[in-house]
């Protein structure tokens, strides 16, 4: 009995210590899997050295252009998609009563240049005969009379002279006026770019101030971005920043700092920047999204 009692007695004991041993010798295996994901983690968590910041590519020159003054779309010269160069006539309105108006303004003005010349003989005759009569006045072959009268006939020829110079003048200002109304009926390029819309149709009666075209340069192409205001010191006029568009992600191009604002947007904290893209990239439009990297100042 004693025996059978030391026995369980010594396999309790034995037990309990292979239990104990166990818990305090073992430890957890890490399989490569769960190690290459620690690793990642550790270097994720690491902070990146750039900031990416995203904006729109745009050009300088970008407008609508609207009608000057009323009439009907006898002539399109281009569409959409049309490269246009800086005065090309894009469309005209009928011009007929227009031009008819300062054809006949053209002539009255040439009259009037006549009656001027006419009236300058005039003058230059009434002079002579002004200097004749003091002649034959001094030896008394005239009356005092008929020297006066060849003296009011060479005043009177001036106030001419004056009067239709006056006219010419104001003929000339008309003309000129006619000539701009006549400009307004042809609509050009105001520079050398591509037609992104027409707004017209041919035979269309049109208004002032109605559009007619939208007009956008293609170069040279701009990326307008904000950043947070712990840029302010760090971004510098000159300065290249790596750039890429999601339309072409193979490929990277570059921008230089060309603006920079003096003021931080109280609203949210951030100062806008405006790059210029160095290279020439004619497949890239205004209006995409562009992703810059900036680098993280320390």
């Amino acid at each position: 009995m004693k025996i059978l009692l030391a026995s369980l007695v010594g396999t309790a004991i034995l037990s309990f210590v292979g239990c104990g041993g166990e818990n305090v010798s073992s430890s957890k295996v890490v399989t490569p899997a769960e190690a290459s994901a620690v690793k990642t983690a550790t270097v994720s968590s690491s902070p990146s050295p750039f900031f990416e910041v995203s904006g729109p590519i745009v050009v300088e020159n970008q407008l609508d252009l609207v009608c000057q003054r009323e009439g009907i779309v006898s002539a399109i010269l281009v569409d959409t998609g049309s490269r246009v160069k800086r005065g090309q006539t894009l469309a005209s309105l009928d011009d007929r009563e227009m031009r008819a108006t300062r054809d006949a303004a053209e002539a009255k003005l040439k009259s009037i240049e006549a009656d001027v010349k006419n009236w300058e003989a005039e003058t230059s005759v009434a002079q002579v005969d002004l200097q004749r009569a003091q002649k034959m006045m001094a030896a008394d072959l005239i009356t005092r009379e008929q020297l006066e009268h060849e003296q009011y006939k060479l005043v009177a020829s001036k106030f001419e002279v004056d009067r239709e110079r006056e006219n010419a003048r104001n003929a000339r200002e008309t003309l000129k006026a006619l000539d701009l109304e006549l400009e307004k009926t042809r609509i050009v390029a105001p520079f050398d770019g591509v037609v992104a819309r027409r707004y017209i149709r041919s035979g269309e009666k049109v208004s002032n101030g109605d559009r007619i075209f939208w007009v956008t340069a293609t170069a040279p192409l701009r990326v307008r971005f904000s950043l947070p205001e712990r840029f302010l010191g760090a971004m510098q006029r000159g300065q290249k920043i790596p750039m890429s568009v999601a339309a072409f992600p193979d490929e990277q191009f570059n921008a230089r700092v060309i603006q920079i604002s003096p003021v931080v947007d109280p609203s949210s904290g951030t100062i806008e920047v405006l790059a210029e893209l160095l290279q020439p990239v004619g497949h890239l439009m205004p209006g995409m999204a562009a992703t810059l990297r900036i680098p993280e100042h320390k």
